[in-house]
């Protein structure tokens, strides 16, 4: 089984500074001419930059070693060596780095365009021309150029999702997903079909385009380690608005929050913030209710949880529609509340 590529382990190394050149001007009116040995020019750096068309760190499984060009030697005539090109690493954006060794945070990639520089070039060495003096007119050595800097980097990606789809496994996430945006998420009639995250979008001619982010199902125990979802519910962090997808027709209606609490629980345990988000709550699948089932006692239970609730039917499209127009709704109305105030 592949698993999804958001956390990786890379080694990154600048180029080297290249060295200074030992050189002697020569013209047959001076034939022991001044030293005009040039610098060396110096090493490439290695840099990040996140960038719009990543999605994930799958091009490290293949790649995992980083190493820039080094500068060039100097040259007679003064003449500079020529600098070795920066080595630009594109990385999607949400993307945190790490050093691997000291786990210090060195940044988060969270614009278009952000860049990072992981790992200086060496600098170039000194020609013979700098080291004239009255008492050493013709220095006959020249600098080496210093290693570019070398270290190990550990990449972990946050995805950066409008919409956050969380649930037990065979709640109907993938369905979900797939009912709402154009996103082609695995489904099948049985626990775990998700195994990675998946993203999908939902686009309006006068908005912006929501990306939605569907995390692999939580069990009991998922901040622990068990099951899948606990590796990625950290892709829930960035996230504006979560939607609570509760499977209806596995309900009990004794104990009809049970679901909810088990799934909140879970949220908390992993960090005390997720919960805190805004939410909406999709009880799906009403599709598959039995006539006898208190359907009405149910949902009102949970409208008393003070969230928007919305029963519906991922296969059918059931008050679909509804839920998509206060998803939008929710995500502008946090974007009013997140923009600064205009001062007069």
């Amino acid at each position: 089984m592949k698993s999804f590529p958001d956390e990786v382990e890379i080694t990154v190394q600048a180029g080297a500074g290249g060295a200074g050149c030992v050189s002697f001007q020569r013209t047959r009116s001076q034939p022991r001419g001044r030293p005009d040995g040039g610098d060396g020019g110096a090493g490439g750096d290695v840099v990040l930059e996140a960038s719009q068309s990543r999605r994930t760190l799958s091009e490290f499984r293949r790649r995992r070693h980083f190493k820039a060009e080094s500068g060039r030697r100097g040259q007679s005539q003064d003449r500079h060596g020529k600098n070795g090109p920066s080595l630009i690493i594109s990385v999607p954006l949400g993307t945190r780095v790490f050093d691997a060794d000291t786990r210090e945070l060195l940044g988060d990639l969270l614009t278009p365009g952000k860049r990072l520089v992981l790992a200086k070039g060496g600098r170039g060495g000194k020609g013979n021309a700098h080291f004239t003096s009255s008492r050493l007119r013709s220095p006959r050595f020249a600098q080496p150029g210093e290693p570019g800097q070398e270290r190990r980097i550990y990449l972990e990606l946050h995805l950066l999702a409008d919409v956050g789809l969380v649930g037990a496994p065979n709640a109907g996430k993938s369905t979900l997903l797939t009912a709402l945006t154009a996103s082609k998420a695995r489904v099948a009639p049985f626990p775990f079909t998700t195994l990675n995250p998946q993203l999908g979008v939902i686009t309006r001619e006068d908005q912006e385009p929501l990306i939605l982010a569907e995390v692999p199902g939580l069990i009991p125990g998922a901040h622990r380690g068990k099951g899948l979802g606990h590796r990625f519910l950290r892709h829930l962090k960035r996230t504006r608005l979560l939607v609570q997808v509760i499977d209806l027709s596995q309900v009990d209606p004794h104990r009809p929050l049970a679901p909810l609490q088990e799934l909140e629980a879970e949220m908390a345990a992993f960090d005390p913030a997720l919960p805190a988000k805004p939410r909406l709550i999709a009880l799906n699948k009403i599709d598959l209710l039995p006539p006898d089932f208190p359907r009405a006692e149910v949902i009102k239970a949970y409208q008393e949880t003070g969230r928007p609730v919305f029963a519906v039917s991922a296969l059918t499209r059931e008050n679909l529609p509804a839920l998509i127009q206060v998803i939008w709704e929710e995500v502008i109305s946090l974007d009013h509340e997140s923009a600064p105030a205009i001062s007069e």
